[in-house]
């Protein structure tokens, strides 16, 4: 069985076209005995997604829960889910028709791959944009590339259900950048394989979007970092995590001098100083 789940919070404006294209796949479509399951948690939305959801009328279960934010709401999604695979579907993405049967060809292929991830589609306030050359994907043991920023949407990736027993689920302590704290503990202990064909619409630039709601988005990455500094790391694996640390706490400095918050730069300057001895 493949567990699709779906975390959201008033986006009605977008959900009904995410549901669409889940329940358009292919996969699903060419065989009706396909077993899956379609999950949506709502995070305490003020708005119709209720109705919109029970508009599909019984295609889709729906679960309410009070707003503890996006991790909280996929931790919900998995401690339900009752599948094999995992796939989770950001409210304001969209899949391609073929994703799931090409992933699910991969991961019936490859009996020991546990995660398959695609390229994108990236589309900003209805205009198509090309991802720049820091934003290129990689495949296999990809744990120096996911430290200098998230690579791994959650939304283009399939799981198997095993994974979140190995390495845990999402941290709810974090805000933000809760993908790049997973892809950080997920690419230290398995390879993350890319299947090269953008399966999956991204859509961006819309106001509540969490990189558009905090600034210095690398408070939250270096909270993720020191972390890692305690995962089973090789040498060369925890002196990369120290690096990027330093890396990130200097651009914050200098962020927060320039916004007069002089206590927030001496505390990442503290920081910056405990990892730059050993750097």
């Amino acid at each position: 069985m493949i567990s699709v789940i779906i975390p959201t919070y008033n986006r009605a404006s977008f959900l009904k076209e995410a549901i669409q294209s889940v329940l358009n796949q292919d996969y699903f479509v060419r065989d009706a005995s396909v077993p899956f399951e379609f999950l949506v948690i709502d995070d305490g939305s003020t708005d119709n997604t209720e109705e919109i959801v029970k508009s599909f009328r019984g295609k889709v279960k729906y679960h309410f829960k009070e707003h503890g934010g996006v991790s909280a709401a996929r931790n919900l999604g998995l401690k339900l889910a009752r599948g094999e695979y995992i796939a989770f579907l950001d409210s304001d993405d969209l899949w391609k028709e073929e994703k799931i049967s090409i992933q699910m060809n991969f991961l019936s292929t490859f009996s020991k791959a546990r995660i398959c991830y695609t390229e994108e589609i990236w589309i900003r306030r209805g205009v198509f944009v090309n991802p720049k050359k820091i934003h290129r994907k990689y495949s296999g043991w990809i744990f120096d590339r996911v430290l200098p920023l998230c690579l791994l949407s959650l939304s283009s990736a399939l799981f198997r259900k095993d994974v979140f027993e190995k390495i845990g689920k999402f941290d709810e302590e974090l805000p933000a950048c809760e993908d790049y704290d997973f892809g950080i503990r997920l690419a230290q202990k398995y390879p993350i394989y890319l299947l090269p064909k953008p399966l999956i619409i991204k859509r961006g630039g819309h106001s509540d979007q969490l990189s558009g709601k905090y600034w210095g988005m690398d408070r939250f990455r270096i909270k993720a970092l020191e972390k890692a500094i305690h995962l089973p790391l090789t040498p060369h694996q925890e002196k990369l995590v120290r690096q990027e640390i330093v890396k990130k706490c200097r651009i914050l400095v200098q962020g927060f001098k320039k916004r007069k918050k002089i206590s927030e730069a001496q505390k990442y300057s503290l920081i910056l100083d405990k990892y730059k001895q050993k750097e």
